[in-house]
């Protein structure tokens, strides 16, 4: 079995790596400027929150690469090529925590009829109506995390990573975000008590939407489930390629296909290896630009049969 970062993925993964550190930079000013300017806004409150919890899987990127790339010793003789799966079972946990907290709370004030105000403030020698700014800040939230994940969506491509591709997709779709606490600002000025707090029962609904499709996915693969979609919890469609592939070259074998991380493990039940044993490239049905995902495959043959 191989223990170390493919040749073929090493200059995406850096690159991975860069990118999330761009991002933990530049979310941070996105969060410094919307908590500048967040007032009584409980859009802009749970918008803030939601940037927050955007540096969550940049977080769990990183740790989990830095991890990766250690080697095996006694106590993980398998490496840790699941430090992955843990990191996006973990940002996933976290989206759905503070999501359901965000949208119990957002309920709350509209059941409550919570009646927001945004005062004028005094800016450079000017009155200015902190919508304004609120308003500002919300743009400026928006343009940062849908360049970044433009960005990223390609490298989680690549690299199969569902961590980056489910980070680089939230960050593109966080366009919505924004504006639904546009609405909810404006709203406020025009006397629309409740459009804050509905635009914040929508932001909130999102993250929690995002947190129950990753927990699937996550958990299928920590259970050693047959590998899924970058963006879903169906089978993917290079593991059912592979699996049909197996079936054919050893029509005798039970075939078992997991996923590690971001590699695929195949486990052939009722055959023997072949002698001599080909390269793990040669059983690998697609391009060879992702046959790096084939990990290994293990033979279990009863000689007493």
């Amino acid at each position: 079995m191989r223990l170390s970062i493919p040749s073929e993925i090493a200059a995406d993964l850096q690159h991975a790596e860069r990118l999330e550190r761009w991002t933990l930079f530049w979310m941070a000013t996105v969060v410094l400027v919307m908590g500048a300017a967040m007032g009584s806004s409980q859009a802009m409150r749970t918008a803030l929150i939601e940037d927050v919890l955007s540096l969550l899987p940049a977080i769990v990127f990183l740790v989990a690469a830095r991890f990766e790339r250690k080697d095996p010793n006694r106590k993980f003789p398998f490496g840790y090529f699941r430090a992955n799966s843990l990191a996006f079972l973990i940002a996933a946990t976290a989206l759905v925590s503070v999501g359901a907290f965000l949208f119990f709370h957002s309920a709350m004030s509209l059941l409550r009829t919570e009646h927001p105000t945004i005062p004028p403030v005094h800016v450079f020698g000017y009155n200015v109506w902190l919508g304004w700014l609120m308003i500002a800040a919300l743009l400026y939230s928006i343009i940062v995390p849908v360049i970044l994940g433009r960005l990223k969506e390609p490298v989680a491509k690549r690299l199969y990573d569902k961590v980056l591709h489910t980070d680089a997709l939230m960050q593109k779709a966080d366009w919505s975000t924004g504006l639904a606490g546009v609405a909810g600002i404006m709203g406020i000025a025009f006397g629309l008590w409740w459009a804050d707090a509905l635009a914040a029962l929508f932001i909130s609904f999102e993250i929690l939407r995002d947190g129950f499709r990753q927990i699937g996915v996550a958990t299928a693969e920590l259970v050693d489930g047959t590998p899924r979609q970058l963006d879903s919890d169906e089978i993917a469609e290079d593991a059912q390629a592979l699996e049909q592939f197996l079936r054919e070259y050893f029509p005798e074998a039970e075939v078992r296909l997991r996923e590690t991380g971001r590699y695929i493990i195949a486990h052939l039940e009722g055959v023997r290896p072949p002698d001599p044993m080909p390269s793990l490239r040669s059983f690998w049905p697609g391009s060879d630009d992702s046959a790096w995902r084939l990990e290994a495959i293990s033979f279990e043959y009863d000689e007493s049969s």
